[in-house]
This record gives structure tokens, sequence and C-alpha cells, in this order.
């Protein structure tokens, strides 16, 4: 096992596997037609919390309380009232101590919030907003099965914006059955015009065992065309930049901060960057994945089977007790680290970081070996096929410890290529 880094804050992350309606595309954990089980569900989230906050008191080696950074993903998490945030996040603080300026972040569907949740939302601290915009063009967001148009992606932003949210990411897909790159560069553009702070633009992917996957392996949707899709992406980045935009991972942008010019932003997605970074994160709720203290980890997939694992669980019961931190009664899967898988997933998370890359005095300090000791040969044949790139600081050359190893701007299209190598 890695030696994880010390005393930094760790990450929340909560799923909230409701939805009103559960689109074609989607492969994540989530369920429509059962919005009833959301009071017990958030009473079993506090469950969690208490007895998860309980045992992180006793653990070591890094301080376990201190949070930086708070995700409510899902599903749709805008279906929970303010009234029930505030009951989880009132149980994060009894356990939890959050740094002063903590990302709280919660995703949203445009038409899902009003002006008066949001304000209200703003209010217990959720600084953060996700808006799943998808697309400008209606007849995308029909085939996508989405429930809203584009003018409740403008009148979302607008009432956040109202509400006090400085801070709004749109997520958009491209690649799409029959999608043009006129229509996709009308929504790019619509999007701009509203000028978030940060844009998440992902490639459809046909995931076995949806809708989709099902109609296009029947031959009853067009497949994406990949070289079109390669078009898209490439564009994107251009305009994105022109814009103002620093692309700080293969699938995300940030609005540059005027005084470091294009190549910084306060706005990069804090929680998403423990992530790419292999930085510890706690997971809460049905289907929710963890890492920390040298597990990684998943809880179970149905709501009712969580609630009734978490019901009234005492933090002193056998069942909590017994358990390997980081677990909760509600985790089925978890998997101790070996030194090679956390070497592995390094790489592949940190290669994901488009500027800063993989830091090579990082990778040493972690696990006690040179990342060119590591994998030599993988970095060599990288370097040749012109996948990979040293960013040298200065005048520091590749064996330096201030050495950085990123993706070269055409990798990206191929990045699964390159991850691949370190496996």
């Amino acid at each position: 096992m890695s030696d994880l880094p010390e005393k930094r804050p760790i990450s929340l992350y909560f799923h909230i596997p409701f939805c009103a309606h559960r689109c074609a595309y989607c492969d994540f954990n989530t369920y429509a037609g059962q919005e009833g089980m959301i009071p017990a569900y958030v009473d079993a989230l506090c469950n969690e919390v208490e007895l998860i906050g309980e045992r992180l008191l006793t653990h070591e080696p890094y301080n376990p309380v201190t949070v930086g950074t708070i995700f409510f993903g899902g599903g749709t998490p805008s279906l929970l009232s303010p009234s029930q945030f505030d009951s989880i996040l009132t149980a994060i603080r009894a356990r939890f101590t959050l740094t002063a300026d903590a990302e709280i972040t919660m995703e949203a569907n445009p038409g899902a919030c009003s002006f008066h949740d949001l304000l209200a939302l703003r209010s217990l601290g959720i600084n953060r907003v996700s808006f799943g915009a998808q697309s400008a063009n209606a007849e995308e967001l029909r085939m996508l099965e989405r429930v809203h148009d584009f003018f409740d992606v403008i009148e979302a932003v607008t009432s956040a914006r109202k509400a006090g949210f400085d801070n709004l990411n749109l997520d958009l897909i491209y690649g799409l059955p029959e999608q043009t790159l006129q229509t996709w560069q009308t929504s790019v553009k619509r999007v701009l015009d509203l000028h978030p702070e940060h844009i998440s633009a992902y490639a459809l992917t046909l995931e076995h065992g949806t809708p989709f996957g099902r109609w296009a392996a029947k031959g009853l949707l067009p497949l994406p065309d990949p070289d079109l899709a390669a078009e898209m992406y490439e564009w994107t980045s251009e305009v994105f930049e022109s814009k103002g935009y620093v692309q700080y991972e293969i699938s995300n942008w940030a609005k540059a901060n005027a005084e470091f010019g294009i190549l910084h932003s306060e706005f990069m997605c804090r929680h998403n960057l423990q992530y790419w970074r292999s930085l510890p994160y706690l997971a809460f709720g049905a289907g929710a994945h963890g890492y920390t203290h040298g597990y990684r980890y998943s809880n179970v997939l149905r709501i009712k089977t969580y609630i009734d694992r978490l019901a009234s669980q005492p933090v002193d019961t056998p069942q909590a007790s017994n358990l390997p931190f980081p677990l909760s009664p509600a985790a089925v899967n978890h998997h101790k680290q070996t030194m090679q898988d956390d070497m592995s997933e390094f790489m592949m998370t940190g290669l994901r970081l488009t500027r800063e890359g993989v830091s090579a005095g990082e990778f040493q300090s972690r696990f006690h070996t040179p990342l060119r000791e590591a994998y030599g040969k993988e970095i060599e044949a990288l370097l040749k096929l012109g996948l990979v790139e040293w960013r040298e600081p200065g005048s520091a050359g590749e064996n330096d410890a201030s050495a950085r190893m990123r993706l070269t701007s055409r990798a990206r299209l191929l990045a699964n290529q390159v991850f691949i190598r370190f496996v």
C-alpha cells in the first residue's frame, strides 16, 4: 500500500439515486418512481455519516476529520428538499470539520430547482451547482430523453445567479447519433453565452445494459461517428481556450483567473481533483464508491437494501465495529489496495490532468520508487509514440523530482491507449 499524503483534507461523496425519469443512455445507479423513499434514505445517509465519522476519530495516519470538498451526485440530488439537505449537512458538521473554503457541490437538472430552493440551498453552505444541460438542441434532448429544454437551462442559471451562486458548471454531451458538427457548435456557443465558471463535455458512450446500448446492438440506433466526435472535441478545445477557459482535465474546462492568465483557474472542480490526484474520499449512499485507508469499496446498489442496512445502526454494534475501516454496514465490495494497484491508478488518473499531469516527485514520495524505475519501459515507448511529454519547470530534466509527465495534445483522443500501458 502507498503512503497517502498526510494531513490533507479528505472529500465526501454522497450518492442520491432518485430520478423523475431514467434517461436511455444512463448507466449510473439511479431509479425512477421511488421518491417516496427519500425521507428514509436521508435518515440512512445521516446514520452512515454518524457511524463513519465516529470511527474516523480512531484512525490514522493523517488527519481524517478535516473535509475540503463535498459532492452530492446522482441521480438527481435536486429532488431532495432544502430541509433534507440541511439534515445531511448538519450530520456532516457534527462529525467532521469543514475547511473554511470547503467546496460543496450539488448536481441538478435544469427545471428541477426553483429560485427559492436555490436560495435556501445557498444559505445552507452549498456553493457550487452542476446543471446537466447536455445539449441546446431540442431534437437531441428528446433523443436523450431529457425532460428539460434549453430555456430551462437559461432559467436555472439565471435563478442560481440571483440566489448568490458564483460557481456553476454546465454538462454537455457530444458524439450523439446523427448529431452534426453544426448542432454541436450551436450548443457550445449557447452554453458559452451563459458564462459558466466551469464546463464539462463528455463523449457519449453506449453502455451495455442501457436502452441506448440495446438499441444500437439491434441496429435501431445509429452508431456515433468517432471521427466526427474527434473533430467536435478538437474544435471545442480550441473555442473554449479562445474564450478564456483552461482545459485542466481531458473533459473539463474552467474559467481562467485574469491575474494568472490561461494557466490557472480557481474554478477547477476541487472534488474531482481529489479523485484524479488519487487522494482519499469517503462514500455515502446506495452504490457510492470510496477510497481511503488502503481500501477501495462500494455500497449496496438497491435503495431499500441500503436503508435497511443503515436503519438505526449504533456505532458500537458488532455489525459496525467488526468491519474494517472505512466500511459501513452498507458496503458490499471492498479491495485492499496493493502498492501496484495504487501506482497504476496514480498514473491513469494523474494523466487525465492535461496541464498538471503526473509529478515525478509526488510519485517517489508516495511509493518510495523513482517514476522512471517503476515505469521506464512504458514511458519510453509512449515518448517515442508522441503520446506523452515531459513538462519541465525551468531547466528541470525528466529525472528531476520537480518534473511532470503529461499527455500530448493529440494523445487526449487516444488516452485509453496510454492508460492501458500502466494496468
